[in-house]
């Protein structure tokens, strides 16, 4: 069986990233739980929204992101029962393509080269299982579609959901 897995937000922390970016810069102690059901961006005053938005842009912002809890254990055993493809949208930032190759060379050495689909949309995806924090890439994929759990989608409904990657392990091993 083919497994999808994208990377942001799935198994790569970049909301948090975004957090920690934000307060370092304005002295702000903004958490997570400000922002359910929202981008980090849509939380902050109207003149630091800008900040924020460029995060993406700057070098190092994919190289620095933290694996998110239990993935690497959790893809490392998926990758044992499933052919595993990463795939996530990497057109739109200039350097997120390089960084999020090397981010996986460090992190997910296990995960070859040639499964890795750094692509500008999803929506071109043909296999079995697709676990994306977007439903706008669950939308219209044809296989079984798990939503993971992410601050900002703490209030899309119609998908199956994954709040962690413990329970991802409950529902594919």
């Amino acid at each position: 069986m083919i497994l999808f897995i994208d990377m942001d937000e799935v198994f790569a922390d970049a909301y948090n990233a975004h957090i920690e970016l934000y307060n370092k810069a304005f002295s702000k102690n903004l958490k997570a739980e400000d922002c359910l059901g929202r981008e980090v961006w849509q939380c902050v005053p109207k003149h630091h929204q800008d900040s924020i938005r460029k995060h993406a842009f700057t070098d190092g912002f994919f190289t620095n992101l933290r694996p998110i809890k239990d993935s690497q254990e959790v893809i490392k055993e998926l990758t044992e029962k499933y052919e595993v493809y990463v795939a996530s949208a990497a057109m739109e930032y200039p350097n997120s393509l390089r960084e999020k190759s090397d981010w996986l060379d460090l992190h997910f050495p296990f995960i070859h080269w040639k499964n890795r689909i750094l692509c500008g949309s999803k929506h071109i995806l043909s296999g079995d299982i697709l676990i994306d924090d977007r439903a706008y890439n669950l939308e219209n994929f044809k296989g079984r579609k798990i939503l993971f759990t992410s601050p900002h989608n703490v209030h899309t409904k119609g998908y199956e959901r994954a709040n962690n990657w413990r329970e991802v392990a409950g529902l594919l091993l």
